[in-house]
């Protein structure tokens, strides 16, 4: 009996404490990802660069240039492909003005510091 009302106790003592939230900081970016490495037709050139994989690994460096601990939160816009001409009529696309929001931990909250939980 002096069991289950240890455990009771125990129980309401865990769940009476607030639950602390981690904060985080967020910034928008916008950025331009590169142009693919060799030269296609203009449709497949655009096909290329606004592959959602190429999207993602570009957001991804995006967020990952302010920092460390910063990472994509959303893709906001995925931009607009442009495209330059190569020799033989073909051409060479990347994508301009992707919009990214990037977050981080805010120091200090909860989850940042050794043995604060």
């Amino acid at each position: 009996m002096n069991y289950l009302l240890a455990a009771l106790v125990a129980s309401v003592a865990i769940f009476a404490n607030p639950v602390l939230a981690t904060e985080y900081i967020y910034r928008d970016l916008m950025a331009n990802t590169l142009p693919s490495p060799g030269c296609s037709a203009e449709g497949l050139a655009i096909a290329l660069a606004s592959k959602p994989y190429n999207i993602k690994n570009y957001s991804k460096r995006f967020c990952q240039t302010q920092g460390y601990g910063w990472h994509v939160e959303a893709i906001k816009d995925n931009g607009k492909a442009v495209c330059t001409d190569c020799a033989g009529g073909q051409k060479k696309c990347h994508v301009e003005d992707v919009v990214v929001t990037c977050k981080r931990i805010k120091p200090g909250s909860v989850g940042m510091l050794p043995g604060k939980s």
